[in-house]
């Protein structure tokens, strides 16, 4: 559990949740990333709407024609006017089906797979607190690193208790009404989920004071301070849950991104546009040693791998 003197992680109020009935989250298997090692970032590719997206402009299309084709047509006798509606209805769906081919949206164009993420109720149990019903935004355009700032060394096997500890610790002496972070990661390249309401959805979180609207937390199981080695396990999978995440909505993990501060007791005051990184260290947008500075450290690699898990260059 979070331990007394820990960095506090602060959120706008006690959020919900409750995603008990989820099952196993899992993807395809890829080809390993690295040699020796584990893929941490393999899963289920996001499924493309560029189908729907060229039926729905072919069918708006085939009913759309310009004014002034229109009046010609009124003044053409019988076959001829028939032959010249044949021909401009035939232009119109050619043309309609090139728009549709012709770009696709960028949330198409840089969606990352879904990495492997272990549920809740595997780690939870039946320790989980009543609690009220989930709280959701319209969509996901930033990440929050943090570390859980509780003890290094653990046995990964382990991880389920520890999440537990945390869980009651920020439900019981903080009186939360959910674990704050979206997901946690452990040593191993493990991704849990946290927070309850589904992992496909942008759930509000309740991991950054002032930011936790619009934005997705990822916490390192562990203490990251100066001249702690952090393993290339956990950035691999800290990239992976970020390159989803941010794919949904075409955000490069690399730029910044505008986000209003929901109160004065973060880094800007309430109602305040900040532009932040889209992978921004807690520290970031409220005041705090937390990520840890050697986690900090890793954060633009993070940012590039995750960029290249969404095939950008």
């Amino acid at each position: 559990m979070v331990p007394p003197g820990g960095t506090p992680h602060i959120a706008d109020r006690a959020d919900p949740p409750d995603s008990g009935t989820m099952r196993v989250f899992r993807g395809p298997r890829r080809a390993r990333a690295r040699e020796g090692r584990p893929d941490r970032i393999s899963g289920a590719a996001r499924e493309s709407g560029a189908a729907r997206r060229a039926g729905a402009a072919r069918r708006a299309g085939a009913v759309r024609m310009p004014t002034a084709v229109r009046a010609l047509l009124g003044a053409l006798p019988g076959l001829a006017a028939v032959a010249a509606l044949f021909l401009c209805a035939n232009g119109v769906e050619r043309a309609a089906d090139a728009d549709a081919d012709a770009v696709p949206a960028a949330a198409d164009r840089y969606a990352a797979p879904r990495p492997d993420i272990v549920p809740r109720s595997v780690w939870l149990g039946d320790a989980a607190r009543a609690q009220p019903a989930p709280r959701y935004d319209d969509k996901v355009v930033a990440v929050f690193v943090h570390h859980t700032d509780t003890p290094n060394g653990y046995d990964c096997a382990d991880v389920p208790a520890i999440l537990r500890g945390v869980y009651q610790g920020q439900t019981g002496a903080r009186d939360w009404d959910d674990i704050g972070y979206n997901f946690v990661v452990d040593r191993c390249g493990t991704v849990y989920e946290g927070r309850a309401g589904g992992i496909d959805r942008p759930v509000t979180g309740a991991h950054t004071q002032g930011f936790n609207h619009r934005t997705t937390g990822i916490a390192a199981l562990g203490t990251y301070t100066a001249g702690v080695p952090v393993p290339h396990e956990l950035t691999d999978a800290i990239a992976a849950v970020a390159a989803w995440k941010l794919g949904e909505t075409g955000t490069d993990p690399r730029a910044q991104v505008a986000l209003v501060s929901s109160n004065g007791l973060s880094r800007f005051a309430a109602g305040a546009t900040a532009r932040l990184p889209a992978v921004a260290g807690h520290d970031d947008g409220y005041a705090t040693s937390c990520p840890g500075a050697a986690l900090s450290a890793r954060l633009g690699d993070i940012r590039d791998t995750a960029a290249r898990l969404q095939g950008r260059v």
